[in-house]
């Protein structure tokens, strides 16, 4: 999950991961097109799991993204899948960064990494979209919806991209990864029934539906960067979490922040949206619905419980590092704390659902 101030400014390289810029910089001159030194470093602020750091020379700027130094889990931390998708998106219009060079020799930096355009332009860390009058927010909540629904509608197949992850059964499978995750974490974080109550619901109630296309897995506001002065997209950030999987799920991700307070990933629920100029959740749903020629969106409050549950677990899981005394972050007991409330949310939700089978 990215951090809302993972580009919020940069700053020095944290100890943890710096690298020789001498080298990268003789790497640079050898791989990116035009490129001219000398190279000076600065390292985005945040959590980003994939350090991500902004290179600086005289006339030009860019970003540059690798796995983390040390010994990392088989398939994580995998950019050079995040640059893949970008370079096949590319080629469709879709707005990505562009990828200038990539290298998978370790021995330059430390580790695997990417170079890519710097996209300037206009983020926000919450779909109020603070700075934006009232007349205009909605074509900003529409653009995100609209940009979601292009990337769904993708030819993956046309692109060569039937590898890039398994076609069918997102659903079940995702719940059965994450299930199993809360289970072995419960030994350090502990357990709670709301959670429980939910796994179980989740399976109980499985949408017979199954439909596979390019999922983003983290598609938030915050990982957009907007037009200085336009509603429109210019680049989608961070896609270390995009596979093939089921639409659905991806877009009620994004749909999630109707359902969720301000202090957990930028939710809205609180806000007047009306007063604010933005749609509700019924028109945003509807808004999608035709984007993608659909009439209707079945057990859509089933998808909503489905991420819910996922994020509670990725939650229990920085808990339970917390609590072993390895996670990434200073704050990470307090946000693994953050895993009751949206347990709890999310069997409310479920208790709700019109997809609980009598």
């Amino acid at each position: 999950m990215s951090d809302a101030n993972k580009f919020g400014g940069t700053g020095p390289v944290r100890e943890a991961h710096k690298f020789d810029a001498t080298a990268l910089n003789r790497w640079m001159e050898q791989h990116v097109p035009e490129f001219a030194g000398p190279l000076k470093v600065e390292q985005f602020k945040g959590g980003q799991s994939n350090p991500t750091y902004r290179l600086i020379t005289p006339n030009h700027e860019y970003v540059l993204r690798r796995k983390p130094p040390g010994t990392l889990l088989k398939g994580a931390h995998a950019v050079e899948r995040e640059a893949r998708i970008m370079k096949a998106l590319r080629q469709t219009g879709f707005p990505v960064p562009t990828i200038y060079a990539e290298c998978d020799d370790a021995s330059v930096i430390g580790s695997e990494f990417f170079i890519m355009e710097l996209v300037k332009g206009r983020i926000f860390w919450s779909a109020t979209f603070e700075g934006v009058d009232n007349e205009h927010r909605h074509l900003y909540m529409e653009e995100m919806n609209t940009v979601l629904a292009r990337l769904h509608k993708v030819d993956f197949i046309s692109l060569g991209l039937r590898d890039y992850g398994r076609e069918g059964g997102f659903v079940s499978r995702t719940i059965a990864r994450w299930a199993a995750q809360y289970q072995k974490d419960s030994a350090d974080a502990g357990s709670e029934q709301a959670m429980d109550l939910v796994i179980l619901w989740l399976k109980e109630n499985l949408p017979e539906r199954d439909e596979t296309s390019i999922i983003h897995g983290d598609f938030r506001v915050d990982n957009l960067i907007f037009h200085p002065e336009e509603p429109r997209v210019l680049a989608v950030l961070d896609w270390e979490l995009s596979t093939l999987g089921d639409p659905i799920a991806d877009f009620s991700y994004n749909a999630m922040m109707y359902r969720l307070p301000s202090d957990i990933l930028g939710g809205i629920a609180e806000f007047d949206l009306k007063a604010l100029g933005l749609p509700n959740e019924n028109e945003y749903v509807a808004h999608y619905c035709i984007d993608t020629r659909r009439t209707d969106i079945p057990n859509f409050d089933y998808y909503v419980v489905f991420n819910m549950f996922k994020f509670a677990a990725i939650l229990h899981g920085v808990k339970a590092r917390a609590v072993r005394g390895n996670a990434a972050s200073a704050e990470a007991a307090t946000v693994g704390n953050r895993f009751v409330k949206v347990a709890q949310l999310a069997w409310a939700a479920a208790q709700r659902s019109p997809s609980t089978r009598k």
